[in-house]
């Protein structure tokens, strides 16, 4: 066993997507035509990296690298920039790197001559980089962010042809669903760190029962399932999944079938050793992912749109993957590993051939294309080559896969028989679908398609054939790979080592039911047009669905929200302030109630005659404002109020205080005063006695509030640590001697900011008020008048009332 800490090409991994992706459009506009080529060097880069780490890893040896990001002294939770590579990450981090390899020439040649190629380029990037740091992520919030980024650059992707509807709603409903998949992960998460106390992910695989043998644990599960299921489509979040077809065919080789939908399926797989092997798991996961198969394999045979069948299919495949992993065993474990390598081959594979179809002859209808093999040779190889793995035709890497699922086959374990049947028939269903597309459009007579037909550039067959043999030579050398790649892989997922058995054998009832499969997916394929006929039929009696319900959902929350902006933001100033201050002596009584933590009233002191002659001149000032006839002398008398505490700040010791208090109050009273007489609003206050009771009680209350919170805190003992902190860094690290000073420039510096940007924001409104009341920016303070043109007739209409000074 070999271990590599502190790796530094994990972050270069990481981020060099990132960077090559601000690269992008400059690139494809100095080297248009050839740009792909240029870029693809990058994962191609990485891939060889990844590469190195095969041997260490399969001698069961680790990779990692760990930065401190946000340090722990200053907060609770260790956020660590931190990855690592084992058997799984490196299996996913090895298809990302190097689909992408192939996607990103493919996108060069598919948008060759798209004004926004470059863009897109630069957003396909970026999710490459964002699938790499998810996968290899080791602290918890990292893998969030990186979880977050793909949702985000996904929906880029699927949106990017803006102009169409379709597409903008495909990637917003992309956004909502796998978004709030994200928020309950989050949560999941951060329950995680609460009760077993492990930021890492290589450190909590160490401590496997910590979150099963704790009362959270159910919680903890159906969180982090909220995350995964959506992510990966799994009923009944799948209907995002065939709705993101909308986006260029690149995205959805890559994304929809390779990498994206399947981050939940990685979750899945990396949270096994720690979640697995409880009733819930071992419930959830196979019903959920059944479902979801049986739902993919059948939709998929109502579609005519070759990228649709293919998306639905996508969606069987990963309901297959959940399906295995919720069974927790060992067979289970490495059949889904050696399933998702062989899908991942395969379906990028005929995701780039149907691409490359509807690129030349401009449609990918299945019902209008055939007899393409003779203009599109090595197109059809491509196909060929993919869907023999997608059938399970020996002796492809899909075979074994197949194989392995039907292991599963016991007489001791109905439940186990029940899934593989199950297994079976969603295999027999993709395996149509396979056949469907690898022949029908290229066989037959050709039929006349909307672009006259003809050969695809090499950067969008080349990926496809590449992939199409690697899924045959896979299974050729299986014992090999799977040693080298699966076992390290399983190994990871069950928690304990796990050996491969993979080679070519013969066993009577595997072949059972392999035979079995392709009788069924023979059948599916010779009636595909009357199954799809009558699944087509049932779908016009059956309208309602996840989709229209998000709909629904949708235009639900938009009118709740314009009922409660309505509500709430119904433009009355008096209103807002009376909801402010309510919950002001909310936010003040609340806590002081519930704590039981009411101050007693504390004995009055000795004063002298003058600490009085300040109480009295303040209470004149209190009654001044209320008997006040005018609101402008009502905010005269209110500066009684500021003078009186500035003066009381003079005669504590607190000299500094009670100038800035005095400044403070002089200017508020003259730009109050000011603002009153310019708008003319120095009327007296004409509310009615009812609304005059009503403020006047809020206002008690959130004073008497303010003086219990007050009484209460100086109550407590007073803990100098942050002043004394103050004191002893003042001069040293911010080079000053009077401490409010540096306390308002220096360690709250953000804060006076924030403070100077709202009186001047506030100044600005208030001038632009005072210009509108005087005629608008015509009539404006400091605003020239212009004299009328000579022969200009005179303004005869008389001024708006909106107008009036």
């Amino acid at each position: 066993m070999s271990d590599l800490p502190n790796h530094y090409a994990l972050l270069l991994i990481a981020l060099a997507p990132f960077i090559t992706a601000l690269l992008a459009p400059w690139v494809n506009r100095f080297a248009n035509g050839v740009s792909g080529w240029i870029l693809a060097t990058v994962p191609a880069a990485i891939f060889l990296v990844l590469a190195t780490y095969i041997g260490p890893i399969a001698d069961g040896g680790t990779v990692s690298f760990t930065m401190s990001w946000v340090e722990s002294q200053y907060f609770h939770f260790p956020i660590n920039l931190s990855f690592f590579v084992d058997g799984l990450s490196l299996i996913f981090a090895l298809l990302i790197s190097g689909i992408g390899t192939f996607i990103v020439t493919y996108s060069g040649g598919y948008l060759n001559g798209h004004r926004h190629q470059g863009r897109f380029l630069s957003f396909i990037l970026m999710f490459m980089g964002s699938m790499l740091g998810l996968v290899l992520a080791d602290n918890i919030i990292t893998l969030f962010v990186f979880w977050e980024l793909t949702s985000i650059t996904s929906f880029l992707l699927i949106g990017f042809n803006h102009n169409k509807e379709a597409s903008r709603r495909a990637a917003i409903q992309a956004l909502v669903v796998t978004g709030g998949g994200g928020l309950l992960l989050l949560f999941g998460l951060l329950m995680i760190f609460a009760v077993s106390g492990h930021s890492e992910l290589s450190t909590l695989m160490m401590d496997q029962n910590v979150l099963r043998d704790h009362p959270a644990y159910l919680l903890v599960l159906l969180l982090v399932l909220g995350g995964a299921f959506t992510k990966s489509a799994q009923v009944p979040f799948h209907f995002w999944l065939p709705n993101a077809m909308e986006a260029p065919t690149p995205v959805s080789a890559y994304l929809h079938s390779a990498t994206m939908v399947k981050a939940g399926v990685y979750l899945i797989a990396r949270m096994s050793p720690v979640l697995n092997d409880t009733i819930y798991w071992n419930t959830i996961l196979p019903i959920f992912g059944g479902i979801t198969l049986l739902t993919g394999a059948i939709m998929a045979l109502r579609q005519t749109d070759m990228k649709q069948m293919l998306a639905y299919t996508t969606l069987g495949s990963l309901g297959m993957l959940v399906m295995l992993l919720g069974l927790s065993e060992k067979v289970a474990i490495l059949a889904a590993l050696l399933f998702l390598v062989a899908h991942a081959f395969y379906k990028g594979a005929l995701f780039m051939v149907v691409g490359a179809i509807d690129h030349e002859s401009g449609t990918r209808d299945l019902t209008e294309v055939s007899g393409l093999r003779a203009k599109l040779p090595f197109t059809f190889i491509a196909a060929v080559l993919a869907a023999i793995s997608m059938a399970g035709f020996p002796i492809s890497l899909g075979y074994f896969a197949k194989e392995e699922i039907y292991l599963l086959f016991g007489p001791e374990n109905v439940w186990s028989m029940a899934l593989v049947l199950v297994a079976l028939i969603g295999n027999g269903l993709m395996m149509a679908v396979g056949l469907a597309i690898a022949i029908k459009p290229f066989f037959g007579k050709m039929l006349e398609t909307p672009k006259s037909p003809h050969e695809a550039p090499l950067s969008m067959y080349w990926g496809p054939i590449i992939l199409g043999v690697l899924g045959l030579a896979a299974g050729f050398y299986i014992t090999d790979v799977g040693q080298i790649f699966f076992a390290p892989a399983a190994t990871a997922v069950y928690a304990k080592l796990v050996e491969t058995h993979l080679k070519l054998h013969f066993d009577a009832l595997l072949i059972a039911l392999s035979v079995a499969t392709w009788v069924v997916g023979g059948l599916a394929f010779y009636k595909l047009e009357s199954i799809r006929s009558f699944l087509r039929r049932v779908a016009t009696v059956w309208r309602w669905g996840p989709d229209q319900g998000f709909d629904q959902f949708m235009f639900g929350l938009i009118r709740l929200a314009d009922r409660v902006t309505r509500l709430l933001h119904h433009g009355r100033l008096e209103l807002y302030l009376i909801l402010v201050f309510v919950c002001l002596a909310g936010a003040l009584f609340t806590p002081l109630i519930m704590q039981d933590a009411l101050p007693k009233l504390p004995a009055f002191p000795n004063l002298h005659f003058y600490e009085w002659s300040i109480i009295a001149i303040a209470a004149i000032g209190l009654i001044a404002v209320i008997a006040a006839k005018t609101r402008l002398v009502a905010i005269v008398s209110l500066g009684i109020q500021g003078f009186s505490v500035a003066v009381i700040f003079l005669l504590f010791g607190a000299p500094d205080l009670g100038f800035t208090q005095l400044m403070v109050e002089t200017l508020s009273v003259v730009i109050l005063a000011l603002v009153m007489t310019r708008l003319h609003l120095d009327q007296r206050d004409a509310r009615v006695l009812e609304e005059a009771v009503r403020d006047g009680a809020i206002a008690i209350v959130c004073g008497f509030g303010f003086v219990a919170v007050l009484l209460a805190v100086l109550s407590v003992e007073l803990d100098t640590s942050l002043s004394d902190l103050f004191v002893a860094t003042s001069v040293p690290i911010a080079h000053g001697r009077n401490i409010v000073n540096v306390i308002l420039v220096d360690y709250r510096a953000l804060d006076t900011l924030g403070e100077i940007t709202v009186v001047m924001t506030a100044g600005i409104a208030i001038l632009a008020l005072i210009g509108i009341r005087l005629g608008g920016p015509k009539r404006g303070i400091g605003a020239p008048k212009k004299a009328p043109k000579s022969g200009a007739p005179k303004r005869t209409t008389p001024r708006s009332k909106g107008a009036r000074a």
